[in-house]
């Protein structure tokens, strides 16, 4: 299943893995700190890895004092960086023991675990009463970001944020004033695109079961790393980014970049939850892991006095959307953090966009790329009646700290990114089962598939990790 890396490109991820690695240190050393009494006290639940730039970045807001620091392996290579960054730091390997001790000495939590992992953290900590930064998606299942959701609204005083960082920046305050000012209007159709290699592209679509058990790392936890997931034996394509490619784990293409690509298009159009999802094209369909390429249709009905949304996503190296006249290039964000594999690999079409209203049509990036009006004779003429968009004041990790401080709200709040969420598991729902979902997105129910309607809650957690489940 796993392919082998060259040597040039073993050599290409270990120089890009090393400067990252020289420059987080040296931006460590060089952050101004906000006066002691100014600072949240932070626990960090995942530190290799995406979550270790996610400890960096909070860190580097200067707004942050790091407290704790747990993860499932913590002698694990990608866990050495943020050790040696933070040596005095108190460490755990497992995130109960950690509140247990610390629960009062700490404000706020940043978890960057896998997919699955997200939920029993993030439930104890707003139990706790401790403020909640949770990388995208925010849950794996449907109903694992309904009970975040309501628990989120029973701790009114709890912050809540979900890591899109593109949320606050420059793409979420022009799409904001754009839509106010009447710029983007009557939107019936979005096809949204991620057309990079993927970490499952080129396994054996044909197995017919999980990789064979491996000997499990003495440094690693492996009964805690599965939480409250059904137990499976121990094999390295599981781990360390592996989880993304697996149904039982991770989200696959969608979950990994919708919430960076569709997130504006949710929240200012009002999007809710759609009526109607459907698989209409997969290419290596298999019962295990994500296809090697995806065509998801979504249909959201008419919301107030906008009309119905049809939007369509197409993941897969050659599954490109439709191209409309005058597109032009398709531009890359160059903040995008790159993935633990090393680099964003060049695609035919970068992640992004094309959002057709009933007179414009705009192209966009992921993340913090703004969007564009299409074609560029179109724009020149309307360049003098575009309104002014506002400065971003915080970037997502101050926006976040700065909301625990009673100074700002969140810009991703679990009453928002919840219900994106939820749209990607319904979307892997379609896609695991290769079929078309009717919803009633007012009981939240499938309609029309009995199986599918238990996989929105998925099966019982085991023994031991029922607490969880409770609001």
């Amino acid at each position: 299943m796993r392919q082998s890396l060259s040597r040039r490109t073993f050599l290409r991820n270990s120089i890009l893995a090393t400067s990252a690695l020289a420059l987080s240190r040296y931006s460590m050393a060089e952050t101004k700190l906000a006066k002691p009494n100014e600072r949240v006290n932070l626990a960090c639940v995942g530190i290799g890895n995406r979550a270790g730039e996610i400890i960096r970045d909070l860190y580097k807001t200067g707004l942050c004092n790091i407290v704790a620091l747990c993860d499932v392996d913590m002698g694990a290579p990608h866990t050495e960086a943020i050790l040696k960054d933070f040596p005095d730091v108190p460490r755990f390997q497992d995130f109960r023991q950690m509140f247990d001790k610390m629960a009062n000495q700490i404000d706020a939590v940043s978890i960057g675990t896998p997919d699955f992992s997200h939920f029993p953290v993030t439930m104890m900590a707003i139990d706790l009463g401790k403020h909640v930064y949770v990388e995208k998606p925010l849950a794996r299942t449907f109903y694992e970001n309904e009970l975040l959701m309501q628990k989120a609204k029973k701790f009114p005083k709890v912050v809540t944020q979900m890591g899109n960082q593109g949320h606050s920046e420059a793409n979420y305050f022009q799409f904001k004033a754009w839509k106010d000012a009447g710029i983007i209007k009557d939107v019936t159709r979005i096809d949204a695109h991620m057309n990079n290699a993927r970490r499952w592209h080129g396994w054996d679509v044909g197995m017919k079961g999980f990789p064979y058990p491996e000997r499990i790392p003495d440094t690693l936890d492996w009964d805690l790393w599965q939480m409250q997931t059904v137990g499976h034996d121990y094999n390295r394509d599981f781990v360390n980014g592996q989880w993304r490619c697996w149904y039982d784990f991770g989200m696959g293409a969608l979950g990994d970049w919708g919430a960076h690509i569709l997130d504006t298009a949710h929240e200012f159009l009002e999007l809710g939850l759609p009526t109607r999802v459907e698989a209409v094209k997969l290419e290596g369909h298999n019962s295990f892991f994500f296809p090697y390429s995806s065509t998801i249709a979504f249909h959201f009905p008419k919301r107030k006095d906008m009309p119905a949304v049809d939007v369509t996503w197409y993941d897969g190296l050659d599954n490109l959307p439709p191209i409309p006249e005058g597109y032009g290039i398709s531009g890359l964000d160059p903040n995008i953090p790159p993935p633990s594999t090393g680099a964003i690999e060049p695609a035919k079409l970068n992640p992004g966009k094309i959002i057709y209203g009933k007179d414009l049509t705009f192209k966009g990036g992921s993340h913090a790329s703004i969007l564009h009006i299409i074609p560029e004779d179109k724009a020149k003429d309307l360049a003098n009646k575009l309104p002014e968009v506002p400065e971003t004041p915080s970037n997502h990790f101050a926006n976040f700290l700065k909301a625990c401080k009673g100074e700002e709200k969140t810009r991703s709040p679990f009453e928002l990114s919840a219900p994106l969420s939820q749209v990607f598991s319904l979307g892997v729902i379609a896609q695991r089962l290769y079929t078309k979902l009717e919803f009633d997105a007012v009981k939240k129910e499938v309609t029309n598939n009995k199986f599918a309607q238990s996989l929105l809650i998925g099966p019982p957690p085991r023994k031991g990790w029922e607490d969880f489940f409770v609001v």
